[in-house]
């Protein structure tokens, strides 16, 4: 058997590529996204193959409605997330609570009667009378003073929630976003395995490749094939978790409208957990309940000054006067009664809230440390993140579109073979797509460093006053959303 020479089996294979058209991806050094390139070949009858880069918002480009952007999100979640109506209700509540604290005791009206039947003189009294608590020792006030430092927690619980939703609406739309971008990308990646799954096929045909090659070569396009599919699902996912923190579980799939490469979240490292530890609203809910606690103690400290209770009223006498067949009439009486501060002088009560105090205190501390301890482990994060993204950028994907370059510009010299070409292409596909990975690593730990790490949209706003709900702990880092970028 005669053995086919190297140089002929090179041209052979370079001849059955060239009746393969379309999915090669030709750069320059700095190309236009989604630039396209075309190559003729001398003697090929017209034979031409299109090139496409990877490129960003081809997705947007395509939509066949309206897109959906940021803005549009967060004036959505603005009138359908129900933790907005929550946190409004609470702050209500404690508004009506301070309209209670300082209202007077309601004065006591009754009847009083003494001998009613008369006895033998036929007498007796009937009449009525008022009674009233007098407050001392500014309690009113002091109360009052307790009752709006409630309200201030439940402001400040108020725009927290607000800013939890709107960090969570933020960071849910960058990753329909990513998602949007990544399934692209691995549409591009399945139709070139696809592309490399027929070559292989064809090679076999003229006995350039054998079976392990073209088997190989399937498995790798079935895999594609796969992530494409789950990168779809992936996509639908991160859309119902969208919906569900703008309070629209049924609002259809949309295509989303954004920029990944540009306006990232700009974040210093060594000031950005010192902020999230010093500005946090978890902070200051801790130093509100503080001062709620202080408000507590005056008030308790006061509650050992005794109330005055007065009491007047007026009574007819049925007596005789004198023997004489006339009754005395009315008489007036009063009286003032007060307790003694013998036994009870509130001592518990006022221990009690000392010791709030000292838990406030400490609460404080703890959340300031607790912030830190979270922030430095999502700045940690983003700053990989960053740094992936930038070298990315600015490195290994020019390197890999350059690399790509030379390889078609062989290829358009006949001296590369297709499947060469194919695989430089899926290398610097593969490259975008962990690329593209990064970028949502960028977006969402930088938006949670912004927002003060508050991302749970759905989780109800605390009532003022509940201990240890300063900062909550189902608040970021997630660890069920934070994942390798690309993943």
């Amino acid at each position: 058997m005669r053995t086919i020479p190297k140089i002929t089996r090179k041209f052979a294979a370079y001849a059955f590529a060239l009746t393969f058209q379309g999915g090669l991806a030709l750069a320059q050094d700095a190309p236009m996204p989604g630039m396209q390139m075309q190559h003729q070949h001398a003697g090929d009858s017209g034979a031409t193959l299109k090139t496409e880069l990877p490129r960003f918002g081809a997705t947007q480009k395509n939509a066949s409605g309206p897109l959906f952007d940021l803005s549009q999100a967060l004036q959505t979640a603005k009138a359908g997330n129900p933790t907005f109506r929550q946190a409004e209700a609470g702050l209500q509540a404690a508004r009506a609570r301070a309209v209670q604290a300082r209202l007077y005791p309601n004065p006591l009206v009754g009847y009083a009667g003494d001998e009613i039947r008369g006895g033998e003189t036929h007498g007796g009294k009937q009449g009525f009378f008022v009674e009233q608590t007098i407050v001392t020792g500014g309690k009113l006030a002091l109360a009052r003073t307790a009752a709006e430092k409630e309200v201030r927690l439940a402001e400040i619980e108020a725009e927290e929630q607000e800013l939890r939703v709107q960090t969570s609406v933020k960071m849910a739309f960058y990753r329909v976003l990513a998602a949007q971008e990544l399934a692209d990308c691995r549409a591009s990646l399945a139709q070139i395995a696809e592309q490399e799954a027929q070559i292989q096929q064809g090679l076999a045909n003229t006995g350039q490749a054998d079976e392990t090659e073209v088997l190989a070569a399937r498995v790798e396009a079935q895999r594609a094939r796969l992530a494409a599919r789950m990168k779809e699902n992936t996509l639908r996912e991160e859309w119902r978790t969208l919906a569900a923190v703008m309070g629209r579980p049924d609002m259809p799939l949309q295509t989303v409208a954004g920029d990944l490469e540009h306006g990232w979240p700009e974040l210093s490292e060594a000031e950005a957990v010192d902020r999230v530890a010093q500005q946090s609203p978890a902070v200051r809910i801790a130093a509100a309940a503080r001062e709620q606690a202080n408000a507590a103690l005056a008030r308790a400290q006061r509650e050992k000054i005794p109330d005055i209770v007065a009491r007047a009223g007026v009574e007819y006498n049925h007596e005789s006067l004198n023997a004489l067949p006339q009754a005395i009439g009315w008489q007036a009486n009063a009286q003032l009664a007060m307790a003694l501060p013998i036994f009870n002088r509130n001592q518990g009560n006022v221990a009690a809230e000392r010791a709030a105090i000292d838990r406030a205190q400490a609460e404080e501390q703890r959340v300031a440390l607790t912030l830190r301890d979270r922030a430095a482990t999502v700045i940690d994060q983003y700053a990989n993140a960053r740094l992936m993204a930038e070298q990315y950028r600015d490195n290994l994907l020019p390197l890999a579109r350059r690399s790509y370059t030379l390889m078609a510009e062989r290829h358009a010299e006949m001296l590369a073979a297709y499947p060469r070409v194919l695989e430089t292409q899926r290398k610097l596909f593969e490259l975008h797509f962990e690329y593209l990975g990064a970028l949502e690593s960028v977006w969402t730990t930088g938006l949670e460093l912004q927002g003060f790490l508050l991302s749970d949209g759905l989780e109800a706003p605390a009532r003022p006053g509940e201990m240890d709900r300063a900062i909550r702990e189902t608040n970021v880092p997630m660890p069920e959303r934070l994942r390798s970028p690309g993943e």
